[in-house]
């Protein structure tokens, strides 16, 4: 780390500290974040019992639900290529804490802050085989410990993208020294791969590994029961448009333009899966479907009572369903692209043979840039560039259904990425272990 950024960085790290030991109790994410570092270390000693020093561990942190994602499927492998190795994850985002109950590791829980001592407790805890970071996200200091260490640091399924503000003066003086320090990288594409090397990453420990997301949403649209997944959202064969992950400021348009819409597809189905379906959301969503005279239901409304069958709007009230409920999607409305924090997955719906349509803030997506190179995926701006897509998709099978297939062949042609992933972090525990003594 840049010498004068260490005072500053660890001053930052001490005043998160103060917050976190007087954090209200509120939901908000970012106090729910902070009191989830209260007693973490007493956590870490404790859960140091499981750790088994006869066996490799292989260390993965995956900050939310996003790189989680892409972390669980390379972690479920590993476990296949290498049986006698433990598994540790952590995460830093609140939102994964039960998303982390999936991954199935050994020992498991929210990454410290960013300190000398907290990161010299984790690496005595866990005391890695290797610490693999997934996405982006690295942490200096830890990075920096582990190495001295001689604790190998990989980042898989590494994407930066062109206007990353991880490009910027400030950030790569704070992270450059850790992204040199890298062991291995997989890169989701040669273009990413290029970025990260100016970002300090050493050329010759970098290639391109795919993206592990593909073969996760893969797997899940070929073992998804459609004549069984939740329900009814096939609406007796009546065209559906699934909407997920959507942001208020998403519902903005889509809502204005689903009027439209039904006025020249009059038995189209929406099925709305806001990105928090808290109360606080849901309910307007199904004011706005009364007030404009749509039959309406929740999801857990439909589950049960059967009555609810021929609803015109269906709103998703819960979370962990929106992956199979694009099973029934005709044509998807993948959110985030009229929100600040950017578009959601888009290869979900992809991986089904849907269309996929989203708002303009998809530039940061390598998945939207694909899907919009094929005919597969379809950038709106407004309601009226929102309404004309939709209404076009759901009227003409035949340009539906080419624009479904060639989403759901991206999603097909970047397979594979989770097979190349574990045999890089293999490769490089075997060289570890190969290693003479010094």
């Amino acid at each position: 780390m840049n010498i004068a950024l260490r005072p500053l960085y660890a001053g930052t790290v001490a005043l998160a500290r103060a917050a976190a030991a007087c954090a209200p109790t509120s939901e908000h994410k970012v106090w729910r974040s902070l009191r989830a570092r209260r007693g973490i270390r007493a956590y870490w000693r404790a859960q140091a019992r499981l750790r088994d020093p006869q066996r490799p561990l292989v260390w993965m942190h995956a900050p939310s639900v996003g790189e989680g994602l892409q972390a669980r499927p390379v972690a479920h492998a590993l476990r296949t290529a290498y049986p006698s190795a433990q598994l540790a994850y952590t995460f830093f985002s609140p939102s994964a804490e039960s998303f982390a109950t999936s991954i199935g590791a050994d020992l498991s829980g929210y990454l410290p802050f960013d300190s000398a001592a907290d990161a010299d407790l984790m690496l005595d805890a866990l005391q890695p085989s290797a610490l693999v970071f997934v996405k982006l996200d690295v942490w200096p200091v830890l990075v920096e410990r582990a190495t001295a260490r001689g604790v190998p640091v990989l980042l898989l399924s590494a994407t930066l993208a062109e206007s990353s503000g991880r490009r910027g003066v400030l950030s790569q003086a704070l992270l450059r020294d850790a992204y040199a320090s890298l062991t291995a990288v997989g890169a989701i594409d040669d273009a990413h791969g290029a970025r990260l090397i100016q970002l300090g990453v050493r050329a010759e420990r970098v290639t391109s590994t795919g993206d592990t997301r593909f073969d996760q949403v893969w797997q899940r649209a070929q073992s998804v029961d459609r004549a069984r997944v939740h329900m009814t959202a096939t609406g007796n064969g009546r065209p559906t448009v699934v909407a997920g992950s959507t942001w208020p400021a998403d519902e903005a348009v889509l809502l204005p333009a689903w009027e439209q819409v039904r006025a020249k597809v009059p038995d189209a189905r929406l099925l709305i899966a806001p990105h928090e379906p808290t109360a606080s959301h849901v309910q307007p969503l199904v004011d706005w479907a009364r007030a404009h005279h749509c039959r309406v239901a929740t999801l857990g409304e439909m589950e049960r009572d059967r009555s609810h069958q021929e609803v015109d709007v269906i709103v998703v009230d819960r979370v962990g369903v929106l992956g199979d409920l694009y099973a029934h999607a005709d044509v998807a409305y993948v959110g985030g692209g009229f929100h600040k924090a950017g578009l959601h997955s888009a290869i979900e719906p992809a991986a089904f043979g849907a269309p996929v349509v989203f708002g303009p803030g998809h530039h940061m997506s390598r998945e939207a840039g694909l899907l919009l190179a094929v005919g597969g995926g379809t950038a709106v701006r407004d309601v009226e560039t929102l309404r004309h897509a939709l209404v076009r998709l759901l009227r003409d099978e035949t340009a539906r259904g080419e624009a479904g297939a060639a989403a759901r062949e991206i999603v097909a042609r970047e397979r594979g990425s989770t097979a190349r992933s574990v045999a890089l972090i293999t490769s490089v525990l075997n060289s570890v272990s190969s290693a003479p003594a010094v």
